[in-house]
Parts: C-alpha cells; structure tokens; sequence
C-alpha cells in the first residue's frame, strides 16, 4: 500500500511538470523582432492637377464684319504677329476717306479763319472796325482749331478699325478650336470667341490642398511669411495621366489667398518649363509633392495588420509579451509605412507571423 500511493504521487507530479511544459510551448514563440529607429526620408503626396498654358487668350475681333480669310489652321503653332483672321474691310476703307476728307476741310476752314483773324487785327489796329469784330473772328479761330482736332482723332479712330479688320496673333502659341468660317459675320459684342490661343512655353499646373494639408504643409517651412516659406519649397514632380514621370521639374510659385467655402481647398499654383510643347491646356495629371522628415519612424508594410481600416502592429512591452497596437499612418515609401502616432522610437514590433500571435503570448526574439 504504501509503494502504491508513492507511485501515485510521482504519476501525478510528471503529469504537472507535463502539462507546465506543454503550455508554456504554446505561449512562447521565437520571431524576428524590429527596433524602432529615426530615419531621414523623403515623404510625397499626391494631388490631383489640370494644366493651363502661360498665357490663354481668347481671340475676339474690335469690329463687325465678314470674316474673308482665315490664315490659320485647327493646332497649328502660330508666333507673335502672326496674321490670324481677315474681315471685309471695304467699309472701313470708307471711313478712313471720309475721315480724311473731312480733315482737309477743317484745315481749310481752320486757314481761313486765320485769314479772318489777320484782316480784323489789321483793321483794328487802324481804328477802322472795332474789337468786337476781332474777337469774333478769334472765337471763330478757336472754333476750327478744335473742329481740326475733332477731325484728326475721327481719322485715327477710323485707321484703328482698319487695323483691326486683321486680327494677328498677340503671343506665340497654339491655336484652339475655329468655330467660325469664311463668310460668318462677326462682331466684338460675340459671346463666342473666333479662336483661342495657348503660350504654352510655360505651363501651370493648378491643384487644390485641403486645410489639413495646408496647415501641415505651412508648419513644415520656416519663414515670416508665405512667399518666404515657398521659396524653400522643394521642386516638385508631375505624374501624366499615363503615370509616366513630366521629365523637367516644377516650382510651386503662388497659394491662393483663400480657401473655397463649398469644397474647403485651397488652389495651388506650380510652374513647369514645357521646352518640347508635350503639355498643352487641359491636360491634366498628379503633382508630386516631397518633404524631408529627418526624424520619421518606418515599419514595414508586411510587419502590420489590417483590420477594419485600422493598422495595427504587434509591439513586445519590456517582459517581451506581446501587445496589439493601433497605429496612425503618414505615408507609404516603397515597402514602409511612415508612423505618425502609435510608436516611438525604441519601440520593438514583432515582423513575422503576425495573425498567429495572441494577446499576452511571449516572444522571444530571434
């Protein structure tokens, strides 16, 4: 009996030791663990950006008339000067005629109230006539003078609207859409442009940024005002609508001095040098902005969890039990997730098997 109870007891206490052991195997797991470190990056943002060209002009005519030639084709590259439309000019033609007949005859009245003006001083000064009849031919005099003014400027008017029956290319650009043609008349009160041209030696790249954006951008520069702070801006890039890379850099040069009260952005604008004419108004594409974060934390992509729009990380406290954390993310550069909030640096993370580990599970680092 008593060799039966000492076997019962050492049964017992190997069951224990058994069951101990296969526990604490469970809850103990060997795994690559990553330290937290700062790190200098270069962190993008992305916004969405239509093109403009330098300089967009809507090609309208100063006169009314019919439209006689056009020069110029749909997309053709015009330069400055360039002749674009003709309209019927003979009216205007007439009016500068009219307009010079018109000038010699004020000058001829304007010399002969001169001639009036020389009689009556010569007869007053004889005492023949009074002054009275002086002043009126000197009235007279003025009378013309002004009538001879009155005419020249009715000639330059006239020689303007001449001028303006050929309409010629203000910048070098492209030409738009020509809705009109031979044969329509036109006139300046039109709501319809006959053309429009794009300088599209320069372009402008226009996109919006949200008030978190634009605060948080604001705060990342130093400077006393805005355009101090701009100036320190990084160049930055343009994705085309292909996602291909815009092979020159952009500068952002101006922020608008207010934000829009229906979608609650700011417009943005960036220049870029446009060399080979690839950009043209409308185009649209993806401004890429870059900042140097010289303090950034980066975990990798694979060493989080995705759970309900939410990251989280596996984060070992100082007894190496695993922790399940919820972190705020500030970017992606290529396979790390830069960490706005949840960790700091020394922090440790577990990197494998992540969906296997429990809350409380010991790791032992690998």
């Amino acid at each position: 009996m008593k060799y039966l109870i000492l076997f019962f007891s050492i049964a017992v206490l190997f069951s224990c030791n058994s069951s101990d052991k296969s526990q604490e195997s469970i809850q103990t797991l060997s795994l690559p663990v990553l330290t937290i470190k700062e790190d200098p990056v270069t962190l993008y943002t992305e916004f969405p950006a239509r093109i403009e060209g330098k300089v967009n002009v809507n090609i309208r005519p100063q006169v009314e008339g019919y439209i006689q030639k056009i020069f110029i084709e749909e997309g053709a590259y015009v330069k400055a000067g360039q002749s674009l439309f003709k309209i019927d000019d003979r009216q205007y033609i007439e009016q500068v005629n009219t307009a010079k007949a018109n000038l010699n005859a004020a000058l001829a009245a304007l010399k002969n109230a001169q001639l009036e003006v020389d009689k009556y001083t010569l007869l007053s000064g004889n005492n023949v006539t009074s002054d009275f009849q002086l002043k009126v031919a000197q009235a007279q005099y003025e009378t013309a003078q002004a009538n001879v003014e009155q005419q020249r400027a009715a000639l330059e008017t006239a020689n303007i609207n001449l001028g303006f029956t050929l309409i010629k290319s203000p910048v070098d650009g492209f030409i738009g859409r020509i809705p009109k043609r031979i044969g329509n008349l036109v006139s300046a009160s039109d709501m319809q442009a006959l053309t429009t041209l794009s300088d599209i030696s320069e372009v402008y790249a226009y996109f919006s940024m949200s008030e978190k954006d634009f605060l948080r951008f604001n705060a990342r520069y130093e400077g006393k005002d805005l355009s101090e702070k701009l100036s320190k801006v990084e160049d930055v890039s343009l994705k085309l609508a292909d996602d291909s890379e815009y092979p020159y850099p952009g500068k952002i040069q101006m922020i608008n001095g207010e934000f829009d009260t229906n979608t609650g952005a700011v417009s943005v604008r960036a220049m870029f040098q446009n060399p080979n004419r690839l950009l043209r108004t409308g185009n649209t594409g993806r401004i890429i902005l870059p900042y140097i974060e010289n303090n950034a934390l980066r975990i990798p992509v694979l060493s989080t969890l995705d759970i309900q729009d939410k990251i989280f990380v596996i984060r070992l406290n100082q007894e190496n039990k695993a922790e399940r954390l919820a972190v705020t993310i500030d970017g992606k550069q290529g396979d790390y997730y830069i960490v706005r909030a949840g960790l700091k640096a020394g922090d440790r993370i577990v990197t494998k098997d992540l969906e296997t580990i429990k809350e409380g599970t010991f790791i032992q680092p690998e």
